[in-house]
């Protein structure tokens, strides 16, 4: 699933989809985070006057019907909602409301997944972490939901936001060979209509499944201190690990 992310964006970028813009006010630089940090994600929507609008939101979903954060502190231990399943969107009751009513986009400048391997000689798989990024492009689109949630003991209200997961593609089936799954990344024109208001539940499960091509993400292998080194999309190569994707 993805829970460890990144984006760069600096001030002065513009980020165009279809006919809308949206020229970025701040530098919004994070080479990695990871979700169970449950910080603020920066994710784009359409606002009422139909102009794209971005927003720092908590990565982390919370329903309506949480009370309030010690609440949801405590659903912690049982489930995460910082993904949310595209085959499951419109049936799962924290959700479905989002999804037909608070369609974003997440921003992504490239995002982090374990593969898994048995070497030779060994008894048990070894996980080996990849950095997944889309060639020459400073960021892409994943699909996601947001919804505003009320703090019940404290009045405090606050946007939270969820990465909509699909199936693996050819290429991330190789990387996230346990689970098989892959943000929701989409095209411009599958961006586009996403924020769109007027989709219908069919259309919302299609892009909601949809999975980009291979050939549009390259992937490699990092250092498993990734999240301490200092430079967590330094490749390296693991002897004992095979290192292609041909597909």
């Amino acid at each position: 699933m993805c829970y460890f992310n990144s984006i760069n964006l600096s001030i002065g970028d513009i980020i165009k989809i279809s006919n809308r813009e949206k020229k970025i006010d701040q530098d919004i630089h994070h080479d990695l985070t990871s979700g169970f940090e449950y910080t603020q994600w920066p994710i784009l929507f359409v606002d009422a006057h139909d102009s794209l609008e971005l927003e720092l939101a908590h990565w982390e979903f919370i329903p309506h019907w949480v009370r309030d954060y010690h609440q949801v502190e405590g659903n912690r231990t049982k489930f995460t909602t910082l993904n949310a399943t595209a085959e499951k969107l419109l049936e799962n009751l924290a959700y479905k409301s989002a999804a037909r009513k608070g369609r974003c986009l997440i921003l992504s400048s490239g995002f982090y997944e374990w593969r898994h391997h048995q070497p030779a000689g060994t008894k048990k798989d070894m996980a080996y972490p990849h950095f997944i990024h889309m060639p020459n492009h400073r960021y892409f689109f994943m699909a996601g939901i947001h919804q505003q949630w009320t703090d019940q003991s404290t009045g405090e209200i606050m946007d939270t936001c969820a990465i909509v997961t699909t199936r693996a593609n050819a290429l991330m089936e190789k990387i996230h060979n346990k689970k098989k799954r892959m943000p929701t990344i989409l095209n411009e024109a599958l961006a586009n209509e996403w924020l769109s208001p007027t989709l219908t539940d069919a259309r919302i499960k299609e892009i909601a499944a949809y999975q980009i091509e291979s050939s549009a993400l390259t992937a490699y292998s990092i250092r498993k201190d990734f999240k301490t080194c200092g430079n967590p999309k330094e490749a390296f190569d693991y002897p004992d690990l095979p290192t292609s994707f041909h597909l």
